[in-house]
């Protein structure tokens, strides 16, 4: 990935860029360009300063130890707790009757916690645990759906010293099991059912095929949700209401070390062992706190939403533990998008004024092909402020998500990031950072990032490389569960000393980053390199295409040959002429050697229940391999017509 490219291919069409609207400017929280002078000015001079925003038991003797890499320290000897952070200040300090939870039910049911209550809520938990056996550093599982007691099961393992490793409730038994069995948990926290689109997900009965399994699980807590039959295990099965009936309300946070574990998560869509990521106390909050703090320009009066789910490290980072550090009011949704109509996540919007609103590209693509009826039927005034996550965003959703939803008023914050970063390293600051569609601008403040080539070398504008992190940075994992050989080859082997994301990038001639994708997405292509997501832009500029899925197929001669999954927008016939109209346009926007060989048109994209397309089963069908586990998809039997339709084809 080293070949000079000076083109860009959002270069003829892409408009100036977007400056902060002036009346955001003027109430922002960051006005111009200071945090970044202070960082790289004194980059451990401005994290110590951060972390001053938080409350210490004992305040840390170093601010980062890397004297040992790639295991560094940060904030060396400090002693704080999370849940002090989160809950027990704001308490103290005026917040007591602020919402600190707004949660509403797939089916309308409507939750709202204080800081005060979720408080109570939490150290109820911890008494619950305590009581249960579970004690400092003992590993929780939490497989939960979207709703509040998640959050207060979180809360309670880091208030009580114990690791918690949440797993997406959308995962199927084996691979509940397979976390369950490398964390080596003590106790299982789940609910007897999950609402999903009318349905009931039955979640008590399928962590029982997990848990035949799982010698370690000593007690399972049930937190009735859905109303679905049951059996409790006698002496190991517990409902969670009959536990926090009597519960105490008072429980002391533990005292923690800045480098005691916080939790294990588990990146999802792996083959083989999974990889357990492992962030610790300190350095992961102050992150997150001041990540949260000023992409999302944080304010008292906010109502922010995040639509990740908490199995998700944007759950833990973006919905939990950051906002939460700042005070904020955080909305909580069960559901999805679209049930029961498609104009739910506006009505929500709508109802709850919500000022924040930060969701996947894969959801706005999404809410493109449904029509811009949905979001016209509602007053979405409210917003103030949009995100970007979980992938990059192409120019054309970037520019609907800025008209029909933000009405070209809300800066947009395009983020990247990792579960292994633990918090967003490349950002726009909203009141500062000119925006251009597609691109994730500049490193956050503090952050060291570069796009290199094999060599190790920066590349110049238009060069296609590789991005990496060149400095430790507060919270990035510290290794991999239980596997520091892995850790050190996955991250640190590619070059020594600097970080290796995984991800292709490239920089413009204004030093703005552009994220490719995933390096395994990147194809070769008679010796050139073409990015999967690169293609996948160009398709979705198509007035008739909604969302586009690209694969590389082994080729004898090219090295790969580039096959296409598109769904086209309601109403569109999918046509041997339109097939040939995208292979032209795809050809003229990137190139004659990024044409795909072959276009399928599909209903549906396979995608996991957070919405992520699941590229590797599109190659499976496309090289006829047989398909792994398909049950963390959203619709299983999207995959079998897909493999039905290429076969006939």
């Amino acid at each position: 990935m080293t070949e000079k490219d000076d083109r860009n291919m959002f270069s003829e069409e892409q408009p100036q860029p977007f400056l902060p609207p002036k009346d955001f400017k003027e109430n922002a929280l960051i006005k111009d360009d200071k945090p970044y002078v202070e960082a790289e000015k004194d980059s451990l001079g401005f994290w110590a300063k951060k972390a001053e925003s938080l409350q210490w038991i004992n305040k840390w003797e170093q601010v980062l130890d890397d004297s040992n890499p790639p295991y560094f320290k940060w904030f060396v000897n400090g002693k704080l707790n999370v849940s002090a952070n989160c809950l027990d200040r704001h308490v103290e300090n005026g917040l007591a009757d602020k919402e600190a939870i707004i949660f509403e039910g797939e089916k309308g049911d409507s939750v709202i916690l204080t800081y005060r209550e979720l408080l109570a809520e939490v150290s109820k938990f911890c008494n619950v645990l305590q009581g249960l056996g579970v004690s400092r550093g003992d590993t929780v599982t939490i497989w939960m759906p979207m709703i509040p007691e998640a959050v207060v099961a979180m809360l309670a393992c880091t208030r009580i010293g114990a690791v918690h490793s949440v797993v997406f409730g959308g995962f199927s038994p084996d691979a509940l099991k397979d976390r369950i069995l490398d964390s080596k948990s003590k106790l299982l926290v789940t609910a007897d059912g999950a609402n999903r689109k009318g349905k009931v997900l039955p979640m008590k009965g399928l962590a029982e095929e997990a848990l035949e399994d799982c010698p370690s699980i000593e007690k399972v807590v049930v937190v009735e949700r859905a109303a679905r039959d049951y059996e409790l295990k006698d002496g190991r099965d517990f409902r969670w209401t009959d536990l926090m009936e009597d519960a105490d309300e008072n429980f002391s946070p533990a005292e923690m070390d800045a480098e005691d574990p916080l939790f294990i998560l588990y990146s999802s869509g792996t083959t083989g062992k999974p990889k357990g990521i492992l962030h610790t106390t300190a350095g992961y909050l102050v992150g997150v706190n001041t990540t949260h703090r000023y992409v999302f320009d944080h304010r008292k009066a906010d109502i922010y939403w995040c639509t990740a789910d908490i199995g998700w490290i944007t759950g833990h980072s973006y919905i939990v533990y950051g906002p939460l550090s700042n005070g904020s009011t955080v909305f909580m949704y069960e559901g999805t998008p679209d049930y029961p109509g498609r104009n739910r996540f506006w009505e929500l919007i709508e109802k709850y004024k919500v000022t924040v609103f930060y969701t996947a590209p894969t959801a706005i693509r999404s809410f493109m092909r449904w029509g811009t009826q949905f979001p016209e039927g509602h007053d979405l005034s409210s917003l103030r402020l949009l995100g970007s996550v979980g992938e990059p965003i192409n120019p054309e959703a970037w520019l609907w998500y800025h008209e029909h939803i933000g009405k070209n008023r809300c800066p947009i914050v395009d983020t990247w990031w990792q579960t292994e970063t633990g918090m967003i390293m490349l950002t726009p600051l909203p009141g500062v950072t000119p925006l251009k569609p597609g691109s994730v601008t500049n490193p956050f403040p503090g952050i060291e990032a570069d796009v290199v080539d094999d060599r190790g070398e920066p590349t110049e504008p238009g060069q296609r490389g590789f991005l990496v992190i060149k400095s430790p940075w507060p919270a990035m994992l510290r290794t991999l569960y239980e596997d520091h050989e892995r850790y050190e080859h996955t991250y640190w082997k590619q070059y020594p000393g600097i970080y290796f994301t995984g991800d292709g990038a490239w920089k413009d001639s204004d030093g703005y980053l552009w994220i490719m994708g995933r390096v395994d997405d990147v194809l070769n292509v008679s010796g050139h390199r073409i990015g999967t997501m690169e293609v996948e832009s160009a398709l979705v500029d198509h007035k008739s295409v909604a969302e586009a899925a690209v694969i590389g197929k082994v080729h004898e001669i090219k090295g790969h040959s580039i096959t296409a999954f598109v769904t086209l927008k309601e109403g569109v016939d999918g046509n041997e002429e339109l097939l040939n109209e995208l292979k032209s346009h795809v050809g003229k926007k990137i190139g004659a050697i990024a044409r795909p060989e072959e276009i399928f048109f599909t209903l549906e994209l396979p995608k996991t229940r957070s919405g992520k397309i699941m590229r590797r089963l599109l190659r499976d069908i496309a090289e006829q391999r047989d398909l792994g586990d398909v049950t963390t998809l959203m619709d299983p039997q999207v995959v079998a017509a897909i493999k039905d339709g290429y076969t006939e084809k």
